[in-house]
């Protein structure tokens, strides 16, 4: 079994890899440390938005980014909101980048 890293740890290393891309990008929720959930939401700046979270999946035996909500920023606020008030250690990390980077299928971060 592969050691799992602390949130606190992969969202630090995650902000440093898309700072080194030019990726701005900020934590809005700061979840718990040690094993808080991590959203990372992608705002394109076009009033658009899209809401990734990891997800397990048994057939593979492996966790994957995947989409939770995508759309208008607004609604994809009350997605993350709505997340957050069922997990107060939820972290969220908001990515702006037009071109819609975001680095999450990138190795390191993929899975």
């Amino acid at each position: 079994m592969t050691p799992r890293l602390t949130s606190r740890f992969w969202v630090d290393a995650y902000l440093a890899r898309l700072r080194l891309s030019d990726i701005p990008a900020f934590v809005v929720a700061h979840g718990d440390d040690t094993a808080g959930a991590v959203l990372v939401k992608l705002n394109t700046l076009d009033g658009q938005a899209k809401a990734y979270q990891r997800q397990f999946d048994m057939r593979t035996d492996s966790r994957a980014w995947v989409v939770l909500a995508e759309g208008p920023e607004g609604a994809v606020d009350v997605s993350i909101a709505r997340q957050r008030g069922f997990d107060a250690d939820l972290w969220v990390v908001e990515v702006e980048d037009r071109a819609g980077r975001h680095l999450l299928d990138e190795p390191g971060l993929d899975e």
